[in-house]
């Protein structure tokens, strides 16, 4: 037998898996290597999961990951084993990364994944690891990948993942991306419906006729809109949609961030935030991980966008959208444009009238 020519190699010459050359059976012990502390990174690591799921439904699934996130998230998934969390800043605990290290060259894996150019930590992870095959970008820098196959990566974070695994896959693959899916148990949707008809009251929830819209002001740096932009925003939306419930979702630090929006919700559990979420019939937010989550519990998702990033990081799925702000947006002028949305968003919106006071939970 020949040998295979030029095989992929990454930046720090460690070999890569070529197009083609992932068998379609045999893979039995999968690591996904993603070290990251974010919300939405964890968030959209959900359709590559999918994917692995798919190609190889017997397969055990480990995962690197940094922070609660991961766990949380994941931690219920059938195929998922272990999830192992790398430090934030591994620089400052070398202990806790020297035990990972360690943790990860004691297992062996038949399949080893980086799925972010980018990420110097889980290229470490994947470099480390023990396995047959490992499949990464061949360039671990960002936006390295311009060579070959990996010219036609997808923009999007939540395609390129998967399409890194559909590339060194030997076998066919399905046409459609695969969604951002975090399950949620029917117990936790009855929790968050129910959580919701308190917060708006009998009175306020109009035993359930009226759509709920929950909004998100808070992100990071640049990303974040000022409290100003938020009450002109919110103030114009009720004009144009007065038959709409309003929801803010406080942010980690507690304090509002919507002025003359009485009903709220604040939780740092995970789970019961996704609860919340997949009973509205709308979420609008600042781009950060809450947006990504709201989007993979079904929930559609509006994402509001200050940066250049709308087409990397826009809320993934087929019901959600992102709209750029504008400098110097008063809130006024995005307002129809939202409004727009969440008519198509919330439909005719009908309600089961066994259950008065909120509708009942939906399985999405």
């Amino acid at each position: 037998m020949s040998e295979r020519a030029s095989p992929p190699r990454s930046s720090t010459g460690m070999r890569l898996c070529q197009p083609g050359e992932l068998p379609v059976r045999g893979i039995h012990r999968v690591l996904v290597c993603r070290p990251n502390h974010r919300l939405g990174n964890m968030v959209l690591i959900s359709p590559l999961l999918h994917e692995i799921e798919t190609l190889y439904p017997g397969a055990e699934i480990d995962i690197v990951s940094a922070g609660c996130a991961a766990q949380v998230l994941y931690g219920p998934r059938f195929q998922v084993r272990r999830i192992m969390n790398f430090p934030r800043r591994a620089v400052h605990h070398p202990w806790l990364a020297a035990q990972l290290v360690h943790e990860l060259r004691g297992n062996t894996y038949d399949l080893a994944i980086d799925p972010c150019a980018g990420s110097g930590s889980g290229r470490l992870a994947l470099r480390v690891c023990r396995a047959r095959y490992k499949v990464g970008f061949p360039n671990s820098t960002a936006g390295g990948e311009t060579d070959g196959p990996w010219s036609t990566a997808p923009e999007h974070l939540a395609k390129r993942s998967v399409f890194l695994l559909r590339t060194a896959y030997a076998g066919t693959t399905e046409t459609e991306w695969p969604t951002l899916d975090v399950p949620l148990a029917p117990s936790d949707m009855q929790h968050g419906a129910s959580a919701l008809a308190k917060i708006l009251g009998r009175d306020g929830c109009k035993a359930g006729t009226q759509p709920v819209i929950g909004i998100f002001g808070n992100a990071t740096g640049p990303k974040r809109l000022p409290e100003p932009w938020w009450e002109a925003f919110t103030t114009a939306l009720r004009a144009r949609r007065p038959d709409v419930h309003i929801v803010e979702v406080l942010a980690e630090h507690g304090r509002s961030q919507l002025p003359g929006v009485t009903a709220s919700f604040y939780t740092r559990d995970l789970r019961k935030l996704a609860a919340v979420l997949a009973n509205m019939q709308g979420f609008v937010s600042a781009d950060c991980g809450v947006m990504h989550l709201a989007a993979a519990v079904g929930t559609p998702t509006l994402g509001l966008f200050t940066q250049s990033n709308r087409s990397k990081y826009t809320p993934y799925g087929p019901r959600n959208e992102g709209i750029d702000v504008a400098a110097g947006d008063d809130g006024v002028h995005t307002a129809p444009c939202v409004a727009g949305w969440v008519d198509r968003a919330i439909g005719e919106y009908t309600t089961c009238t066994a259950q008065p006071d909120y509708p009942a939970a939906s399985s999405r």
